[in-house]
């Protein structure tokens, strides 16, 4: 059989295309803002002697890391607006609700990973550090935010990198919820060009490209940190 990339110049191809990528890196930016800023909070909390506070995390974590990822963005939405006001739920479908509940799901999912990898930083630093700042008149919160925080996130980073690469290619199971995001838009085009192989195959390829990208990015910062601490 002989491939025949050229047809995806055809029609709406191109755009649909870009606009799945665009709609993708979109998805991925505001689930892993909203992943990181959970994963902190989490990593916080799970510092502190509360057992109630830690035992809430600790569920937390748990939950999201033994239900699947598509599970979770079925439940919210088609479960989560069944219970907020109409007021609200016109708000949501006014507003790309497909779009804001799979950022919500996957941010909220991938923030418990985040967490963790935290956590395995965190545990990497002395107590006496933390001892130390306090004896300093610094607070619980600034001295976490301060002095706990910044070294966890660099002895954490080559973890929270790979977080990042699943939480992206966790944004295609958007698609079963209508998220024209690439997945989406590949199998629109598979469907009505009948050319699985070359479109999947494109499809593959900036898949790849991207998660090398966040990978070499990781690196980078990795390098970056490791010439400071020199």
């Amino acid at each position: 059989m002989k491939l025949d990339f050229s047809v995806l110049l055809r029609e709406d191809y191109p755009r649909m295309i870009i606009e799945g990528v665009i709609t993708m890196l979109k998805l991925t930016a505001y689930s892993w803002l909203l992943a990181m800023a959970v994963g902190i909070v989490l990593a916080v909390i799970r510092m502190s002697n509360n057992r109630v506070a830690t035992g809430f995390v600790a569920g937390y974590v748990e939950y999201h890391q033994n239900v699947p990822m598509l599970v979770q963005i079925f439940l919210w939405y088609f479960g989560v607006p069944t219970l907020l006001p109409d007021s609200v739920q016109l708000w949501f479908n006014m507003h790309r609700s497909d779009f804001l509940f799979a950022t919500i799901a996957v941010g909220l999912a991938m923030g418990a990973y985040m967490s963790e990898g935290l956590r395995g930083g965190i545990r990497s630093i002395p107590r006496s550090q933390m001892e130390a700042a306090r004896a300093l008149g610094l607070s619980y919160l600034k001295a976490s935010r301060l002095v706990i925080l910044p070294q966890a996130l660099r002895l954490a980073l080559p973890t929270l990198v790979s977080y990042s690469v699943l939480l992206f290619k966790n944004t295609s199971l958007a698609m079963v919820i209508g998220v024209a995001e690439l997945t989406y838009a590949t199998r629109e085009i598979e469907s009505q060009s009948f050319h699985t192989v070359e479109i999947y195959l494109v499809s593959t390829m900036i898949y790849l490209g991207i998660s090398l990208l966040i990978m070499a990015a990781g690196a980078a910062l990795e390098n970056r940190y490791s010439i400071k601490t020199r």
